[in-house]
């Protein structure tokens, strides 16, 4: 990879090891066979597919997008060499239960593995992750036949799957979907309907696709509480498991996208010939309950993925900070003396740290969050309710902080290049174009923000979001029993007094009827709440590279000091934006909120 690295293991070990402790997982019986033995074995085969099977097209697949032939899509033929290598390995049953043949690895290790292909390749990997969220949905909501004969095989790597639930006319707001299910006798529907934006919705990969497609049954309640979801396979299966007739199901059109070009995007109709042959998963109307157990997994996905681009794109600019001379100090004034490496300018070191500190507290906060899926197999009753809780207010911000930020740490890895950023020739310009979907799918970050202020910070009285500020002071409380951190863990203690502030100000709003004007700053509060959650992580780094100076090795000790300076450049230069956001939304800012149509 021009000798920089996917990822930064050392880093990666930090986070899950120091940080995280994730091998304490094994003390849960499902996880019981493993260690961390088992662990970094699955993630150094992940990143050795990664850097022989999905970098090496990552360039290839975005000049040669997915073309539509004769009614099919057509791939670069190396995409199909990397799923075999994927699937061969068991990576498409990482989670799945040992006695059907899956690894049964942790959410956490299984986030850590798809860290290695989406810093290889993001198009490609987009195939794998929505199969696996298909499967892992049909694991917790399909039936013992659904499961054998949709779930199964995709744990197998046969099958792939989508999330169909845009349309053309409805975009993100699915209250206003069309797509229609009308019931059979035999038990089956019959669905007839368009649906917009289908990532890896038709290719020839596998031996089907299972589509998990959003309908409205005739009857059905108005709005998201009318909605139904169902598995609507490209070829239909006979009861046995092997393949029947083609399902009535036509791909009508591929998208043409700015990045991610390798993974085919689609515009799809079910039943123009009247026969789309169409299961209920679950209970009718229960449609939207039961995606979001797939959106909120691949909403962290999207996160995660949007991070490891930001990553990607800080080595490359880092090495070439490193290694490009250009240049000299301000009190340098002899022209013959010899140039110095860009990071030696404070400002290239500015961009750099800004990068470093985004991007690792963020994929930080996307492993604790991960982390927190896991916990859903402790004992203690208390310990599942808190990690629940921690996961719904933490899902957005994972998804919609990492993904705004990351984008911009690829902006200022263009910005470290200069001109040669800009060009095709350095693959910064590729980790901006493919990165800027991340703010959009899976739900805009817009959205996000308006979930976590209206819905996740008000959940149960406030009880997420009061567990998650909890959580917070106990990290400053920790991090004030050391001297170097103890102004850290005040500055950042005093942020969750604004927090608790502003969100104590918009329920009153909220209970008042002011809905649109207590919500109309949601982007600000996501400002708010993610840069203390992304402070509380890198507080939570800063402790554990205090305390491991003094014993640490010089390179470690390189390592820690890297840690302690990025946490301390985070709380002096982005920090304090949190005291504007808290002040917007506390005093529910309205400038935009009441700008008139008229006066743009």
């Amino acid at each position: 990879m021009n000798a920089s690295p996917l990822i930064d293991r050392r880093n990666l070990d930090f986070m899950l090891y120091e940080l995280l402790g994730v091998d304490r997982l094994t003390r849960y019986p499902r996880f019981a066979d493993h260690g961390r033995e088992t662990f970094d074995a699955a993630i150094e085969l992940a990143h050795q597919i990664a850097v022989a099977k999905f970098y090496p097209h990552n360039r290839k697949g975005d000049l040669n997008e997915p073309k539509m032939v004769d009614g099919k899509v057509e791939l670069i033929p190396e995409i199909a060499e990397a799923m075999d290598a994927f699937n061969e390995a068991g990576f498409a049953a990482l989670l799945a239960d040992a006695s059907d043949g899956g690894m049964q690895l942790p959410f956490v290790i299984a986030s850590t593995c798809d860290c290695m292909f989406s810093a290889a390749n993001p198009g490609t990997v987009a195939y794998p992750a929505l199969a696996r969220a298909a499967a892992n949905l049909l694991a917790v909501y399909g039936t013992e036949e659904q499961q054998r004969l949709y779930m199964k095989p995709i744990h197998e790597g046969r099958y792939y799957g989508t999330m169909c639930l845009s349309e053309p006319q409805a975009g993100s707001s699915l209250a206003d979907i069309t797509t229609q299910a009308a019931p059979q006798a035999d038990g089956s529907y019959r669905l007839t309907g368009a649906k917009m934006w289908i990532s890896a919705g038709d290719h020839e990969l596998g031996d089907n696709i299972v589509h998990l497609v959003l309908a409205r049954i005739a009857g059905a309640p108005a709005g998201v509480k009318g909605i139904s979801l169902f598995i609507v396979p490209r070829w239909r299966v006979n009861a046995d498991g092997t393949r029947a007739a083609r399902n009535d199901v036509k791909l009508a059109g591929v998208n043409h996208k700015m990045g991610q070009r390798g993974s085919v995007n689609t515009f799809l109709k079910f039943g123009e010939a009247g026969d789309c042959h169409g299961y209920l998963v679950g209970e009718a109307n229960q449609g939207l309950a039961y995606m979001f157990h797939m959106m909120n997994e691949e909403r962290i996905g999207v996160g995660m993925g949007a991070i490891l681009q930001g990553q990607v794109g800080y080595l490359h600019s880092l090495q070439y900070a490193r290694e490009r001379r250009q240049g000299r100090h301000a009190d340098q004034k002899d022209p013959s003396s010899a140039p110095i490496a860009l990071i030696e300018h404070a400002d290239v070191r500015r961009m750099l740290l800004s990068q470093k500190s985004w991007v690792e507290g963020a994929l930080a906060l996307g492993f604790y969050a991960s982390q927190l899926v896991d916990f859903a197999h402790d004992e203690d009753p208390a310990v599942r309710r808190d990690s629940a809780l921690l996961l719904e207010v933490l899902t957005p911000i994972v998804k919609a902080w990492g993904s705004e930020y990351s984008l911009k740490a690829n902006d200022l890895a263009i910005q470290i290049l200069g001109g040669y950023g800009y060009t095709r020739e350095y693959p910064v310009e590729q980790c901006y174009r493919d990165n800027r979907i991340n703010p959009i799918h899976e739900g805009t970050n817009g959205i996000q923000a308006l979930d976590l202020l209206g819905r996740k910070a008000m959940m149960q009285n406030g009880g997420a979001l009061r567990l998650l500020l909890q959580r917070i002071a106990a990290g400053c409380q920790d991090a004030s029993a050391l001297p170097e951190l103890q102004p850290l863990a005040l500055q950042l203690l005093a942020g969750v007094k604004l927090a608790e502030e502003a969100t104590q100000a918009v329920a009153k709003r909220l209970l008042s009827g002011e809905v649109r004007l207590a919500l109309a700053n949601a982007q600000h509060y996501m400002t708010l709440l993610g840069h203390l959650s992304i402070g509380w992580m890198w507080l939570q780094s800063a402790v554990i590279a205090q305390r491991a100076l003094p014993s640490a090795n010089s390179v470690d000790t390189d390592f820690y000091r890297g840690k302690l300076q990025a946490c301390r450049f985070f709380f002096a230069s982005e920090l304090p934006q949190i005291e504007l956001a808290a002040k917007l939304v506390r005093e529910a800012e309205d400038s935009a909120y009441a700008m008139d149509e008229a006066w743009f």
